[in-house]
């Protein structure tokens, strides 16, 4: 009989060790820090500087990145860094000629450029006949509208 109240009282006292033995619940999660929205491009943000080059004729009617088509005659530019829809004024380092452009592309694809605008954009800065000039690119705007692209993804 001794022996089974010995098992008896070791067992009631496991049991009881047992529910202080619990593990406490762990502390509440601290909260997640949101991440930062990227900053939208506004006026007088940081120019960019290096060689613009224009697009070649064989560009023209093909589509560019926000979904719509080339046009030689319109504002349209590509940027590698400046989001999509952002104006941006091009001045021409040599001769201080400038033109607001739209990014709608994304390129060039050429170390040291900055930007590829449209024929018409190129004729405006007088860079024609040499194909590049050193530049200026400084944003006017943030992206003002959804590219068509970004419509469809709604």
């Amino acid at each position: 009989m001794l022996h089974y109240r010995s098992m008896l009282s070791t067992g009631c006292v496991l049991a009881l060790l047992a529910g202080c033995a619990e593990t406490p619940p762990p502390p509440p999660a601290a909260p997640v820090a949101a991440k930062p929205a990227p900053r939208p491009v506004s006026a007088g943000g940081p120019a960019q500087r290096g060689e613009a080059s224009f697009y070649h004729d064989k560009f023209d009617g093909r589509t560019m990145a926000n979904g719509e088509t080339f046009d030689q005659d319109s504002d349209s530019a590509a940027s590698k860094t400046l989001p999509l829809g952002t104006k941006a004024r091009v001045t021409n380092l040599e001769n201080g000629k400038s033109a607001v452009v739209t990014i709608e592309d994304r390129g060039p694809f050429v170390d040291g450029r900055v930007v590829d605008v449209s024929k018409s954009t190129a004729h405006k800065l007088d860079m024609v006949n040499d194909g590049t000039a050193p530049v200026e690119v400084r944003p006017l705007t943030g992206s003002s509208s959804p590219s068509r692209v970004e419509q469809s993804r709604k």
